[in-house]
């Protein structure tokens, strides 16, 4: 009996994680030799009406949510406070897009290291909810 008590506490996270969102295919950009920024994509799906209002991870002193745009021929990137998810609508942070930019790395990176990244979330005016996810480091696709 404790042994069933102990698997549900423990798959208890995981099962209302479910029901929140679902994120699909975490990675982060492989920055170059001496870089202490990296870029983490992913595709968000939220179950219900949901707001991406942060991100944390252990290998960075911060994440923040961007946005990358051309403006006048030129590329600009934005901090965006929080993102939107609308229920069965993908968001996909990407290359040249939305992304989570992971500021100020506490020791460098290489091809096949994982990644944790803990999205938090709000509906409505409620407290934060997270979700837990591994990105795997990767060179871009040229």
């Amino acid at each position: 009996m404790r042994k069933f008590l102990f698997l549900l506490l423990l798959l208890a996270p995981l099962s209302h994680a479910a029901n929140l969102a679902t994120v699909k295919d975490a990675w982060v950009r492989l920055p170059p030799p001496g870089a202490d920024i990296a870029a983490a994509y992913l595709t968000l799906e939220a179950k219900r009406p949901l707001t991406l209002s942060s991100a944390k991870s252990p290998a960075a002193e911060a994440v923040e949510l961007h946005s990358m745009s051309m403006k006048n021929g030129v590329m600009e990137m934005r901090h965006l406070p929080a993102l939107e998810l609308e229920p069965g609508k993908p968001v996909t942070l990407q290359s040249g897009g939305l992304h989570l930019m992971l500021i100020n790395l506490k020791k460098p990176l290489k091809a096949g290291d994982k990644v944790r990244l803990v999205l938090y979330f709000k509906q409505g005016k409620r407290t934060a909810e997270t979700i837990s996810v591994q990105a795997i480091v990767k060179a871009a696709a040229n």
